[in-house]
């Protein structure tokens, strides 16, 4: 059941949408279908009710049962008073709950911001003030780490976080799975509107919000398994966190729901735990990062799992060395698929027919024919065709600007639309991508982004510490580990020290040092600016 919208547009403040003309042109071509994102959902569940759509550790449930457990949860969530448009900060990790909790915010045209268990108060008292979130549902615990007290805090801190929605025990915030009714009526929803945010990687300070609309996610999700060939007899594995654009809609938890293919989720990405999963469920499709991917390939040697149902293993989020992308098939019997892409938008994706030399050795060709890509050098001029340059983009599932970000965006987009990636490539002449490096002063630790700016702020805020700077070192695994430069007044804390004041301080554990290097003074460029390059050549 319908109703029409009660949302003010207040969530629309600081949200860039696409240019009329530019979203006409997108619709009349059919990239966007005018579908909101939870009728993937209903879509299929009507088409295939009895169709398995999730496995758990209960067994198997059908598309009819998650449809109308979304409902159920859509229904509880707009009686709490939580309204059309309301943002809700979305901490789960990866527990059939989240798909449950995604639907029902989408359903009730609530906005879900996705946020990763590996934030901490930093990010989410930043991410919650940032959207005016009225609500964060959270878990009790992972591992060793209480949500509920992080929850109790940024409470506190931000007026506007009126509810606490706790997945297990739930201590002094509501029990959410006390939420869900059996009865209610549905906002009508607008496609152009905004269907949910990502976070950013955080490569400029805090991390940013990305708001998607219904109509440009759900094109992202839908094309993405077009290229990937799932159909209704793929079970997709949520390996890396569900919140990722990664395994959310490339293609992903969505591409499959679109698909009729049925998801699984790990909290534990390990070969022992993963493989067992693959082979429990007879998963098809699953993405991971570098380093995973490489341990995955060893793993083989002493796992006994059958791995037999794999056919396809999505590698992104780094860019995978050529002799590891040569390691994967051989080693798990799957075919490889590398992706490049991001949150804000363009995807790159390896086709499942592309030679073997373009797939080892390329980090794909953009998914979308309307997909804009240009190469560019510091001037902002186009490179000459195979020279490397920063990647500029625009699309049908390309943002326009970072919500609530105008100072941001201004530097983060060209006038005419184009999105500057801090991406260096190169084109080959196929279209395929080659990723050098980054312009951006970012280190990319095992798939995950970290600021520089961020942790060197956080780094002077250490009473011993007079200068810092944060540089990125190679490594075999992680890709790079993230090295921490000092310059100190007396005494050179220890690693140890230093992670343990940057806990406290609420960073996420991501983004802590691997390595820890005293200086006497830090190496600045000409303009006076901390030169980095120097600094990594001189590190170890």
């Amino acid at each position: 059941m319908t109703s029409p919208s009660t949302a003010s547009s207040t969530h629309r403040d600081g949200f860039v949408p696409f240019p009329a003309d530019i979203a006409e042109t997108y619709r009349a071509a059919g990239y966007w279908r005018g579908q909101a994102l939870g009728d993937l959902l209903r879509d299929t569940a009507q088409r295939h009710p009895d169709r398995p759509a999730l496995h758990d550790a209960d067994g198997t449930r059908s598309y009819a049962w998650l449809d109308a457990e979304a409902d159920r949860m859509a229904y509880g969530l707009l009686a709490l008073g939580i309204a059309p448009g309301d943002r809700v900060v979305v901490q789960l990790p990866n527990v059939p709950e989240f798909l449950t909790v995604l639907f029902g915010l989408l359903r009730a045209g609530i906005i879900p911001v996705l946020t990763l268990p590996a934030h901490r108060r930093v990010e989410i008292e930043h991410l919650t003030a940032l959207s005016t979130a009225v609500a964060y549902i959270c878990a009790d615990r992972l591992g060793d780490f209480d949500y509920r007290e992080l929850a109790t805090t940024v409470q506190e801190a931000v007026p506007s976080l009126r509810h606490v929605l706790v997945l297990g025990d739930h201590g002094s915030g509501t029990d959410l799975n006390s939420i869900p009714r059996e009865e209610g009526s549905l906002p009508a929803i607008d496609p152009s509107d905004i269907a949910l945010m990502l976070v950013s990687g955080g490569t400029t300070g805090l991390p940013k919000l990305i708001a998607r609309t219904h109509d440009d996610y759900a094109y992202n999700a839908t094309a993405s398994a077009a290229v990937c060939s799932l159909t209704e007899d793929d079970v997709y594995l949520a390996t890396l966190p569900a919140a990722h654009n990664f395994p959310l809609a490339c293609p992903g938890i969505l591409g499959t729901v679109s698909a009729g293919g049925a998801v699984a989720f790990v909290t534990d990405p390990s070969p022992e735990n993963a493989f067992a999963a693959i082979e429990r469920h007879r998963v098809t499709v699953t993405a991971v990062v570098p380093p995973l991917a490489q341990l995955w390939c060893a793993a083989t040697e002493w796992e006994e799992a059958d791995l037999s149902s794999l056919r396809l293993l999505q590698v992104g989020g780094a860019k995978l060395a050529e002799v590891n992308a040569r390691e994967v098939t051989p080693a798990l019997g799957a075919t490889l698929q590398q992706v490049f892409g991001m949150a804000e938008g363009l995807l790159n994706y390896t086709r499942l027919d592309d030679p073997v030399d373009l797939l080892h050795t390329t980090q794909g060709l953009a998914l979308s024919p309307a997909d804009e890509v240009r190469v560019v050098d510091a001037n902002g001029d186009d490179v000459a065709p195979g020279a490397e340059g920063e990647l500029l983009t625009k699309g049908p599932y390309t943002i326009r600007g970072y919500y609530r970000a105008p100072e941001h965006n201004a530097r983060a987009f060209t006038p005419d639309g184009y999105y500057r990636s801090g991406d260096l490539v190169r084109r080959l002449p196929s279209g395929h991508l080659v990723v050098s490096g980054r312009i951006k002063d970012v280190i990319n630790r095992g798939g995950e982004n970290v600021s520089c700016d961020e942790l060197e702020e956080h780094l002077l805020a250490h009473p011993a510490v007079r200068h810092a700077a944060a540089v990125g070192l190679p490594d075999a695994t992680l890709g790079e580990r993230v090295c921490a430069v000092l310059v100190v007044e007396d005494t050179m804390p220890t690693l140890a020290e230093i992670k343990t004041f940057l806990t406290d301080r609420g960073l996420a554990t991501y983004k802590l040092p691997d390595v820890l290097r005293q200086a006497g003074a830090l190496p600045v460029t000409a303009v006076g600016k901390i030169d980095k390059k120097a600094l990594r050549a001189t590190t170890s």
